[in-house]
């Protein structure tokens, strides 16, 4: 059936030949066939190699109907009455039938209503006043239809009828563009060639039928070189299409390229960029399957969610031996290529289940670091609720127990032996008092979160067992995690150089530079600080690394010590 399709095709460009060529109202006949026979026969061999491609799809069958319609407008070039007729009765359609092409591509389906009452619109436009006008006379002596010679009200709506289609062709210009801005996304390469020659093809539409119908040119001339660009500009579409084709077959000799990418072991940010080289898709995006919960996620081990079916993204979910592996996030356009899409996961099944592995592992760290971070928070509560504890409870008794004591030594007015006594016991509650405000501050620092770090810095630096440099650069406040976190830090480095360090001195260093807090803890000491041995610094470094950071320590023997953490701070946390 296609074959003789393509036959028929054939031989109507040939009748359009031997029209065009014998022709008594046709000029320069011969320029006019090869323009009418590069769009027609453009249009019927695109759709039958598109139907022969896809044959579940209409767009191949709605090309060839084009190019029928192409066909009966070429009549209207006929010295005989019959065909003239019907030529001038279809002289419209084949403008309507290209914006019904367009903007029915890929699937040969219109899907919005805006777009069927476009065509429909369109249509009705191009044949019912077209009849009309034909009735009324104008069109020549051999105007079959012709009742009545009123030529004037013919032309009056022949020009309706051009105004209209014209701005028929504009809005589908505009549907063309807002599909493209809608997608999101860069089109790829032969997809946007073929988009842009349908646009460019209706624009010459509507500026040729405003041309005729406003007289922009004068001439005869003029008029015919416009109508032969817009023929030419339209006969580009069948063949963009085409090589939309050839490079989709050529895409697919692109699969032996990946199985040489593929040979190198590809990491999982290079797996995605030689799958997308394969299917030449910029956009491409891979997601994978983590089984244990049940979702998509990304190479950071980020839940994905798959995209709805909206005609702005295609999925398509890959399986190795029946279990889900990955899903490709890609262009819709490549569901028209399902062998290569086939060809491709193939290919790339085994790199893809390896990196799935690689996810998991990720989403397992990511989880884990969830789990930390949500470990240290509640330490940090209910290190806060022992401190406010204290405060509240033993403390205050506590001061309360020492006030007694005054009142009671000056009520009794005791003897020598019992005044050194209650001398003793408020001492010992003031050591007691003492050692609970050192412990409640070592609970929780109480003073970060009320002055913020550098306050609570300087008065740690009146305890150090050792003189200390401050050099503190914080403006504005950090969030209180990351204070608190930078107080500890300093806090076990000072308390580690009094008790094994012997040093003399020590600096402190803390400050904010390219979203990063710098907390640095250096110290002329002994050096040869075993990491390993302890819980202070692995304490430290669980708290660090539950924000995002990293802690490091240099210590080499007799070469002083260095601490260094580093935490994450954007400046819209530093703000909030």
């Amino acid at each position: 059936m296609l074959a003789a399709i393509a036959l028929a095709g054939c031989a109507a460009a040939a009748s359009t030949v031997a029209l065009a060529l014998t022709s008594d109202h046709v000029r320069e006949p011969g320029v006019h066939a090869s323009l009418q026979v590069w769009g027609l026969l453009g249009f019927v061999l695109a759709g039958v190699v598109a139907w022969w491609r896809r044959p579940e799809s209409r767009f191949g069958l709605l090309m060839i109907l084009a190019g029928g319609a192409w066909f009966l407008s070429t009549l209207s070039s006929s010295n005989w009455a019959a065909p003239f007729t019907v030529g001038i009765a279809f002289d419209l359609v084949p403008a309507v039938a290209f914006l019904h092409v367009f903007l029915a591509f890929p699937t040969g389906r219109l899907e919005r209503w805006f777009e069927r009452g476009l065509v429909g619109a369109g249509y009705v436009t191009a044949v019912v006043p077209q009849l009309v006008g034909m009735a009324l006379g104008g069109f020549g002596p051999d105007n079959l239809l012709e009742v009545t010679a009123r030529p004037d009200t013919a032309y009056s709506i022949l020009k309706v009828q051009l105004v209209v289609i014209s701005g028929l062709c504009l809005a589908g210009i505009a549907v063309l563009f807002l599909r493209r801005r809608q997608a999101g996304r860069p089109l790829r390469r032969s997809l946007g060639l073929l988009v842009d020659s349908f646009a460019l093809a209706l624009a010459m539409l509507a500026f040729l039928f405003l041309s005729a119908v406003y007289g922009l040119v004068s001439g005869q001339i003029a008029f015919e070189t416009i109508r032969r660009i817009t023929f030419f500009a339209i006969g580009l579409a069948p063949f963009a299409f085409l090589v939309g084709l050839l490079d989709a077959r050529l895409a697919r000799s692109a699969v032996g390229d990946l199985f040489l990418d593929l040979r190198r072991d590809p990491g999982p940010a290079d797996l995605r960029d030689a799958i997308a080289r394969a299917l030449r898709d910029p956009s491409l995006e891979l997601a994978y399957w983590l089984p244990d919960y049940n979702a998509y996620a990304d190479l950071a081990g980020r839940e994905v969610s798959l995209p709805e079916p909206d005609g702005r993204r295609a999925t398509t979910l890959i399986e190795r031996d029946g279990a889900q592996v990955a899903a490709l996030l890609h262009d819709p356009a490549l569901k028209d290529e399902p062998e290569l899409l086939d060809a491709v996961t193939a290919a790339a099944g085994i790199a893809l289940e390896n990196a799935q592995l690689h996810v998991e592992l990720r989403a397992r760290l990511e989880e884990l670091r969830g789990s930390r971070a949500r470990i240290v928070d509640a330490a940090q509560s209910e290190r806060q609720r022992l401190e406010r504890n204290l405060h509240d409870g033993a403390q205050q008794r506590l001061v309360a127990l020492s006030l007694e004591l005054r009142l009671l030594e000056q009520q009794l007015a005791p003897g020598p032996d019992a005044k050194a006594r209650l001398e003793r016991a408020r001492q010992e509650v003031a050591t007691s008092l003492a050692e609970l405000r050192e412990l409640a501050r070592g609970l929780h620092p109480a003073v970060v979160s009320a002055h913020g770090l550098d306050v609570a810095l300087e008065q740690m630096a009146a305890l150090a067992p050792v003189p200390v440099q401050f050099d503190v650069n914080l403006e504005p406040r950090l969030p209180e995690a990351i204070e608190v976190a930078a107080y500890y830090v300093v806090c076990e480095c000072l308390a580690n150089v009094g008790k094994y360090a012997q040093a003399t001195s020590a600096r402190v260093e803390v400050r904010r530079s390219d979203g990063v807090v710098l907390i640095e803890v250096v110290d002329d000491g002994v050096g040869g600080a075993d990491t390993e041995k302890g819980t202070g610094l692995r304490g430290l470094a669980d708290r660090v690394e539950a924000l995002g950071g990293r802690l490091r320590v240099w210590s080499p023997v007799d070469g002083g010590t260095r601490v260094q953490a580093e935490i994450p701070c954007t400046e819209a946390q530093a703000r909030s």
